[in-house]
């Protein structure tokens, strides 16, 4: 196992996504975040909290999406699903999908899939941790990515608590 985010480096990756979210969308008034469950909740939380240390008082719409029943390998497995949390209408919001590891994009899929039963938002903007480029099986890119890797097919990358607790993105070889 090997770190490819310690706790330090991943606290500022995350602020940086947020300035560059910050940058690029000035104004929060139409802008809606919302975190994948369960990786891109716990990097969407940073997010959220980054933007709210850099504008104080700014009001942010955050909320949390369960893909659970719109994945591709549900039948693959038995799987609970996660709470979703969007109270407010997405029609119309520039939505930024926020996830942890962008891997195959089939997870990004189905996150469209199930944003699509809230509503029509005018555009959506995808935000992640980890890129893992060379792995796609879906036409779906990152427009704000903190870190790009070179990654086996077989390799994991997952956000973990280490011992102390602190969280780190930590890279599992299969070799």
């Amino acid at each position: 196992m090997k770190v490819v985010l310690s706790g330090h480096q991943l606290a500022t990756e995350t602020k940086l996504l947020a300035e560059k979210l910050l940058a690029k969308h000035i104004s929060s008034e139409n802008l809606v975040l919302v975190g994948i469950q369960q990786g891109g909740v716990v990097v969407a939380d940073k997010i959220v909290e980054a933007i709210r240390e850099l504008q104080p008082g700014q009001t942010i719409e955050y909320g949390q999406l369960d893909i659970t029943f719109y994945r591709d390998d549900i039948r693959q497995k038995i799987i609970t699903p996660d709470e979703m949390h969007i109270p407010f209408s997405i029609e119309n919001k520039i939505i930024v999908l926020i996830d942890d590891v962008l891997f195959t994009g089939r997870t990004i899929k189905a996150a469209l899939d199930a944003l699509l039963d809230y509503g029509r938002p005018e555009k959506v903007e995808l935000c992640v941790l980890v890129d893992r480029k060379e792995h796609r099986q879906f036409p779906i890119q990152a427009d704000y990515a903190g870190q790009t890797i070179k990654t086996g097919k077989t390799d994991k990358v997952k956000l973990v608590r280490n011992e102390s607790g602190e969280l780190e993105v930590v890279l599992i070889s299969e070799n």
